[in-house]
């Protein structure tokens, strides 16, 4: 299956393993826009709003093209700055692609309580709870 990860950067640190576990189960993985310079997004914003605005966008249409040739989005969602299995704007953008192009879409960990928790539900995510044997 190719699946493409998603999340917040502030979990990329915790991608290569598991990265590594999809990949032992013969799953081709994707990774996040700007995995490799986690600090893309500071660098625009310190360029001015509207390069900022012009590069969230190239990543949203970056992500969008991606999705359309996977099989399903993996999205990593931890614990954050005091929020439970945080899902950010950005990466609930990306379930919603996902959702839209009728993609399969497993949650790390369980639906975060709070604001998007009944959009999130209506995505049908599959929880698989920490277990990447379920892909």
């Amino acid at each position: 299956m190719k699946i493409f990860i998603i999340c917040s950067k502030a979990f990329y640190d915790r991608i290569p393993d598991i990265k590594q576990k999809l990949e032992e189960n013969h799953h081709m993985v994707f990774l996040p826009n700007c995995y490799d310079n986690p600090g893309m997004e500071a660098e625009m914003r310190n360029l001015g709003a509207e390069e900022h605005s012009k590069f969230k966008a190239k990543m949203f249409k970056q992500s969008e093209k991606l999705t359309k040739d996977m099989d399903a989005v993996l999205v990593l969602n931890f614990n954050k700055n005091g929020v439970d299995n945080y899902i950010g704007g950005a990466t609930f953008l990306e379930m919603y692609d996902a959702f839209r192009m009728n993609k399969k879409i497993y949650l790390y960990n369980s639906i975060p309580k709070g604001m998007l928790e009944d959009e999130i539900i209506g995505f049908n995510p599959i929880l698989i709870n920490t277990d990447i044997n379920q892909l």
